[in-house]
């Protein structure tokens, strides 16, 4: 008897030594934790961008600058203004570069998005464009005038009609104008709204239409030479900025790419390729 007791705690003890005591299980985990988390934080950036000027000083920054930062970078391309805050939202991308934060907000307050603005990089000014008129004095009674149809640009449109003396406003206004807050329309302008990317093609149909810089760019025009009358860059809110959605802003891949964005060498890049259409807002 005594002998078979032995057995039996002989085998529990052994038992026991190889579920507690296994010198090799913690250090598997720590090891497969370790590999995951350099996986997350080595893993490419993706972007949304739209292609001008956003996807163009995102490509300077992965052929040029990126390695210096350890970043892999992912531009994805978007054509309009409303899918790459969808696609944020949906995990589709990791962060956006292609909007400024008045329309961040209210596209965000819209969707119930909680979007935030990491850095701001570049402002493109709006312009008032025409193929059918040299300047404003020649615009004709009755004219039809195309302007962005997103609250937020469609307010800073009119602004810049009303900068012109086209039109005017109600007072202490600002930016939230609509079209129902114009006061005064001498020319009796025939004001239409229209998505900010069919703008450019618009101007064949319209004698004037106030178009997005980045837009403008994309369809040949240059704002500094082609616009009847261009936004300022002083103090201008505008500023187009990195995105992404709260929470993520101290992922380093984004802090990362922020300090890429705002770099001597972007801001040569910016000056030296667009030639005042677009300027650094840093």
């Amino acid at each position: 008897m005594k002998t078979l007791r032995y057995i039996v705690i002989g085998l529990i003890a052994a038992l026991l030594a190889a579920c507690g005591g296994n010198s090799g299980g913690a250090p598997a985990a720590t090891t497969e934790t370790t590999t995951a988390s350099t996986a997350v934080s080595s893993a490419p950036l993706r972007v949304g961008a739209t292609p001008v000027p956003h996807a163009e000083i995102l490509r300077f920054i992965k052929d040029n600058l990126a390695q210096r930062e350890g970043l892999q970078l992912e531009i994805i391309e978007f054509t309009d203004y409303v899918q790459p805050n969808l696609a944020l939202n949906d995990g589709q991308i990791d962060a956006n570069y292609f909007q400024h934060v008045p329309y961040m907000e209210e596209f965000g307050k819209q969707r119930g998005i909680d979007m935030v603005a990491v850095v701001p990089v570049h402002i493109e000014p709006l312009g008032i464009y025409s193929r059918t008129v040299q300047s404003l004095d020649a615009v004709p009674q009755g004219a039809v005038v195309a302007i962005p149809n997103d609250a937020t640009n469609a307010g800073r449109a009119l602004q810049l009609l009303a900068a012109n003396g086209l039109i005017t406003l109600r007072e202490g206004v600002g930016t939230n104008a609509t079209v129902r807050d114009i006061t005064g329309n001498p020319k009796n302008l025939q004001i239409t709204e229209l998505e900010a990317a069919q703008l450019p093609r618009a101007l064949e149909d319209t004698t004037l239409a106030v178009i997005n810089g980045n837009y403008a760019i994309e369809a040949g025009l240059t704002p500094s030479k082609d616009a009847l009358a261009l936004e300022s860059g002083q103090n201008n809110p505008y500023a187009n900025v990195l995105v992404v959605l709260r929470g993520h802003e101290n992922d380093p891949r984004v802090q990362a790419l922020a300090r890429l964005l705002q770099s001597p060498e972007v801001k040569q890049f910016i000056e030296d390729k667009y030639q005042g259409s677009v300027l650094p807002a840093f």
